[in-house]
């Protein structure tokens, strides 16, 4: 159970002002609600799938040790990449010859493709043993997000700056990524002079991707236009 709560949390936060929940409010601007969740549910079900296959594979042919050293790389460049944001690249407006939920699904499980949510889906997988919990943390936690981009987007913009939300997730990805970084690397490299290190070089990456190449307003730019349209 501690897996399906750990996946579906980091999840959400994941997917906050990620591409895939700005595509995901990008087509309920065409489609109705339940028809945009139930796209969502059936790519994400597939992708993710296929994600925890691939991290429980992983985690049987590589030692258990280097599995959480890479996890927590993995989790600082999560964070980094939160904090520097998606764009939607026209995803929402490719021509597709099905239904509204057909339709959804192929677009979000093509979106969905090497994002950063099904990059941690695989590293969640191969820190734990327990794919089925790990699938339905990550399904229910996409779903989540999803809805709360759908339902709340128009709210968060009027009243929470993106900015924060982006950096707020970013922070956490971070955290966790230097907690299990420090549980992970041997001894003689938690000493003053390499933590020292680590956080210039932590830093000078945060202020790379969060302020000099970061994408901003996305998430209320595509909300703004959804009105305009409807």
């Amino acid at each position: 159970m501690a897996s399906f709560i750990k996946a579906l949390l980091l999840v959400v936060v994941a997917e906050m002002g990620d591409k895939t929940q700005l595509l995901a409010m990008a087509m309920a601007s065409k489609y109705k609600v339940k028809q945009v969740l139930l796209g969502v549910l059936a790519a994400t079900i597939l992708n993710h799938a296929v994600a925890v296959l691939v991290g429980s594979y992983l985690s049987t042919v590589i030692p258990m040790g280097a599995v959480k050293l890479v996890a927590a790389v993995l989790f600082l460049v999560f964070g980094l990449w939160t904090i520097r944001g998606d764009k939607l690249e026209g995803e929402e407006d490719k021509k597709v010859k099905f239904g509204p939920i057909v339709t959804v699904a192929i677009a979000f499980f093509l979106a969905e493709m090497g994002d950063k949510t099904q990059l941690m889906t695989i590293t969640i997988a191969a820190e734990n043993k327990q794919p089925l919990f790990i699938l339905m943390g990550t399904t229910v936690g996409m779903l989540i997000a999803d809805g709360i981009g759908i339902l709340f987007g128009a709210w968060m913009c009027r009243h929470i700056p993106e900015v924060y939300i982006k950096w707020g997730a970013g922070v956490i990805f971070m955290f966790f990524g230097s907690l299990t970084l420090y549980n992970s690397v041997p001894s003689s490299f938690l000493n003053p002079i390499f933590i020292l290190l680590y956080l210039v070089v932590l830093g000078a990456l945060i202020y790379l991707f969060g302020v000099k190449f970061a994408y901003f307003g996305q998430m209320c730019k595509r909300d703004v236009d959804n009105n305009k349209s409807a």
